[in-house]
């Protein structure tokens, strides 16, 4: 049977693998929600209140999807990872609570003004309200990414008697890793969003539904998508700089290089053997590994062997995920690229084809993020803590059959759950950005702020 400490990484993963998809969905929507509310408030148009009311139900079901998911994630640092929390508990309890206090609480409090203030509060409060969603989601995201940013490059600590204490927590939350992580992961997130708006978009117009809603929407994310995606490239190569930089063997795994060399090649594609620390059927693009991995021609890059075996992290998870990762941001390039030629020949809406591709790279964002998750969680293994407490040793010390049982427990509730509301967000795609309710102006002079008065003129 697998050990305790195996299941409970299944399990872990298994969670987050679902959790992480919504709060990343929900980043972007929220800003959406901001950019069509936005605008609508400008241009006070009917097209605009309706996909705002339409984006506004899709993020309360992904943002409930999120909480729920999200909150059985706290209890495993007590039911399985005991001693992370026995030995880090004194820096990541505090970020993560400071996430809640910060964040979590900002999104509650706005949140039922925003899904049930439309006819209840003024124009500028509703807005403002819609902000504050969109500021805790991204406010949420700093203090999640830097707990996890500390734990890969960890800074203003020392070690008391086996347990760690913070001693510069400016260097703590701030620590090597986290500017470039945060930007990476937002960006992540609101690339997931446009390609699934871009997605649906494509969807509605293949099938000759909500025509100028669609045409809208598709312009919105192709020009988003144009923008971001170039960010994120750039953004991604300063975070290998910062691999190379603090966790070498991370980066040896990523690129499943054996051995310390310079003028190393790009492997394209290989079959890494780690038994005999060699990779298969390689293909090599000479010297542009070096280029890209250390902006050198002749640049030296550290191989595995430098590093004790039970020091190494595992080969084939980061090798393979990472390839999938930008393969996928490479074609997210393609579509915006092609999608803005064909724009400029006013054939957008026309080529079915490029719809299709599309629809086909709605998922691509949220594979992406996973993939890029998948690479920098076991790529630091065997840490929990790079360098400071190994995986193993984070470890709750419980039976295994506990874990597995607690595992097939999560798995079938998931299974339901997540079944039920993928099918939720599927029945309002499909039904689309109806008719909205009308949007009311509210006097100036109203003895409240949040008081709806009696005589409404509709905008």
């Amino acid at each position: 049977m697998p050990t305790a400490e195996f299941l409970s990484r299944i399990q872990f993963g298994f969670v987050m693998s679902f959790h992480i998809l919504f709060p990343a969905f929900t980043i972007g929507l929220a800003s959406w929600l901001v950019f069509l509310e936005a605008l609508w408030l400008r241009q006070r148009s009917a097209m605009l209140r309706d996909l705002y009311f339409f984006w506004m139900k899709v993020f309360a079901g992904s943002f409930g999807l999120g909480v729920v998911s999200g909150i059985v994630m706290s209890f495993q640092f007590g039911t399985n990872w005991a001693g992370l929390s026995t030995v880090a508990g004194n820096v990541l309890g505090p970020l993560l609570n400071y996430e809640v206090m910060t964040a979590f609480f900002l999104e509650a409090t706005f949140l039922g003004v925003m899904l049930f203030g439309w006819n209840r509060v003024s124009h500028r409060t509703h807005f403002i309200a819609t902000c504050m969603v969109a500021l805790g989601t991204l406010i949420s995201s700093f203090w999640i990414l830097s707990a996890n940013s500390w734990m890969q490059t960890p800074q203003g600590y020392t070690m008391v008697d086996g347990v760690i204490q913070a001693t510069d927590w400016w260097a703590a939350i701030f620590n090597p890793s986290f500017p470039t992580r945060l930007v990476h992961m937002v960006l992540a997130c609101f690339l997931s969003t446009g390609l699934v708006v871009g997605g649906v978009s494509a969807w509605y117009l293949l099938r000759g539904v909500w025509q100028d809603k669609a045409q809208l929407m598709l312009r919105c994310a192709l020009a988003f998508v144009a923008i971001v995606i170039p960010l994120q490239i750039l953004v991604g190569d300063m975070s290998g700089l910062v691999v190379r930089e603090y966790q070498p063997a991370k980066l040896a795994a990523i690129e499943a290089r054996w051995t310390t060399e310079k003028s190393v090649p790009l492997t394209l594609f290989a079959w890494p053997d780690e038994k005999a620390e060699r990779n298969d059927y390689a293909v090599d693009v000479p010297h542009l590994g070096s280029l890209i991995l250390t902006h050198s021609w002749d640049g030296e890059v550290q191989g595995l062997k430098d590093f004790a075996p039970e020091d190494r992290p595992p080969v084939a998870a980061p090798f393979f995920s990472f390839r999938i990762m930008v393969g996928l941001g490479l074609l997210m390039l393609a579509l915006a690229v092609v999608g803005l030629l064909l724009w400029w020949r006013r054939r957008l809406f026309d080529s079915r084809w490029y719809l299709r591709c599309w629809m086909a790279m709605m998922p691509a964002g949220f594979i992406a993020l996973l993939t890029g998750w998948y690479t920098a969680e076991i790529g630091r293994q065997p840490w929990v803590v790079y360098g400071v407490l190994r995986t193993v040793d984070a470890a709750s010390p419980v039976h295994a059959s506990s874990v597995l049982s607690s595992l097939i427990v999560y798995f079938v509730t998931y299974m339901i759950l997540f079944g039920f509301g993928s099918w939720y967000l599927f029945k309002v795609l499909r039904t689309g950005p109806e008719t909205a309710p009308p949007r009311f102006g509210f006097e100036a002079t109203a003895s409240r702020p949040l008081a709806v008065v009696d005589d409404r003129r509709e905008d």
